[in-house]
């Protein structure tokens, strides 16, 4: 595995061909509050490039091109927050996308544990280490910890996605997740204007 730490944007040229894996580190769980902090990705192959942010700067055009490139699979864990935090501060939408957590409610109907922990321990056999989750992700130097902790939250993505695919396809229930996946960006948007407590559906 390489880690590769960049400040402020990706490299210019960088290719993560036609899937990418993203997570999103931030101060805390409200993004009007909570700055985004780190933005991490990896193609599946086993590397993982970092985008560091500093308080306040967030002029990422490379970043922001491959959210917004509709040739890209953007891969997350509960995207739901990813995409809003990501909207807020790098004021782009990102399209098109995937979910691990969603995918993982319609099928693993047999159990409650829809964590990223959880699901990739079931499906990849790996044991994520999660102790740096509740860590400074404002501090000016991100520690060797914290950036194997980000990178081991995208490394694995893709193979869940794959697991994942094979279960949805079988239950016939795969049209029901894309249709999910295409609703997030609508769900993080409504979040960030205050309607995420909201079930619009209810009578």
């Amino acid at each position: 595995m390489a880690i590769y730490l960049h400040t402020d944007d990706l490299p210019a040229g960088l290719s993560f061909g036609s899937s990418v894996a993203v997570d999103s580190e931030t101060m805390g769980l409200n993004p009007h509050r909570d700055r985004l902090c780190v933005v991490q990705l990896s193609d599946g192959n086993g590397d993982a490039h970092l985008v560091q942010f500093k308080s306040g700067t967030y002029d990422a055009p490379n970043l922001k091109a491959l959210m917004a490139n509709s040739d890209v699979l953007k891969i997350f864990h509960f995207a739901r927050f990813d995409v809003a935090v990501i909207k807020q501060y790098l004021k782009v939408d990102t399209s098109p996308l995937y979910c691990t957590k969603i995918a993982s409610k319609l099928i693993r109907t047999y159990t409650d544990r829809h964590g990223l922990k959880d699901l990739c321990r079931e499906l990849t056999g790996v044991d994520l280490n999660k102790q740096q989750q509740s860590s400074d992700w404002g501090a000016d130097i991100i520690t060797p910890e914290q950036q194997e902790y980000a990178a081991s939250d995208v490394l694995y993505l893709h193979k869940m996605k794959e697991k994942l695919d094979m279960m949805l396809e079988r239950e016939g229930r795969m049209h029901i997740a894309n249709a999910a996946f295409a609703f997030l960006p609508t769900q993080a948007e409504m979040d960030l204007v205050g309607y995420g407590d909201m079930d619009l559906f209810s009578h």
